[in-house]
């Protein structure tokens, strides 16, 4: 199956929209690197243009402790 080159622009857009929003919100100049504000970025990232809509993803992590 071949990905036509207008579907690689789109998707391309799609990304970049969301890396917009990504850096319009902060989240690229805050100091604080945990694993929900990694998912965080990433899913913002892959919403795109969703985030224009309305949507506003936050991703909360839980890193399992070691046992003791």
């Amino acid at each position: 199956m071949a990905v036509s080159a207008g579907s690689s622009i789109l998707v391309v857009l799609w990304l970049l929209i969301g890396v917009a929003a990504t850096y319009q919100r902060g989240y690229f100049s805050s100091g604080a690197a945990n694993c929900a504000h990694a998912s965080t970025v990433a899913v913002t990232v892959v919403a795109g243009p969703l985030n224009y809509t309305g949507v506003n993803p936050k991703v909360t992590c839980v890193v399992p402790q070691p046992s003791k």
